[in-house]
């Protein structure tokens, strides 16, 4: 367990400096809620209708940014090669690695969330809900983009082959987060969004290591 720990402190520390921190996903994502009214129109009835559905689309966004740097950091320069042979397993480093990548970006921009919901114009009682939905939702962008920074290890332009990869499994938690704000927002029944926001959060921390395992053993080989 200490391992464990040791690489989570190593992972959130590179996170942070060299990783940029959260500064420059919360910067990206407090620039898509300034110009989006200016885009859109400043009229309160047309942003509060997609104040939910654009700050989700802002936090996906935002957490493609350092992605890139999950793995090939470590490629370029044999660590990931070292990690490979330690005594934990490849599956928990690469578990780790994403868990780190969360709080280093995912917390900060999950309690940035509600300031720029309200912000577009949403409605302030929605803030809890904008929280945790972004909370579980950060946990699935950071485990299911890792997937993607794995599969375009070595690859030329390898930040755009991410994206390519990781943006179709970025679309089911934007889709249950925000139907589950909109029904809250409308009165309408919101559980439901919510619950499978979570089954597939857990399903991307419980399959995503294994794929970005084998991935990166692929890489190396």
């Amino acid at each position: 367990m200490s391992r464990v720990s040791t690489l989570l402190a190593r992972e959130t520390a590179l996170a942070w400096g060299k990783g940029g921190g959260p500064m420059v996903a919360v910067g990206f994502y407090a620039g898509v809620a300034t110009l989006l009214p200016l885009a859109v129109g400043s009229e309160p009835e047309r942003l509060a209708a997609i104040a939910p559905g654009a700050a989700w689309v802002a936090l996906a966004l935002a957490a493609l940014l350092s992605l890139d740097r999950l793995f090939e950091r470590d490629y370029e320069d044999g660590s990931l090669d070292l990690l490979t042979l330690s005594p934990v397993p490849l599956e928990i480093i690469c578990a780790v690695k994403c868990l780190a990548q969360w709080l280093a970006t995912g917390l900060p921009l999950a309690l940035a969330a509600p300031v720029a919901a309200i912000a577009l114009g949403a409605s302030p009682q929605l803030s809890g809900l904008v929280i945790a939905c972004a909370l579980l939702g950060g946990l699935a962008f950071s485990f299911m983009g890792g997937i993607g920074a794995a599969l375009s290890l070595g690859a030329r332009r390898g930040g755009l082959l991410t994206a390519v990869i990781v943006l179709p499994l970025f679309v089911p938690p934007v889709i249950f987060g925000g139907g589950a704000l909109a029904s809250l927002d409308s009165g309408l029944p919101w559980k439901a969004g919510f619950a499978l926001l979570g089954a597939y959060t857990a399903a991307a921390v419980a399959l995503g290591p294994l794929a970005m395992a084998a991935a990166c053993r692929n890489a190396l080989s």
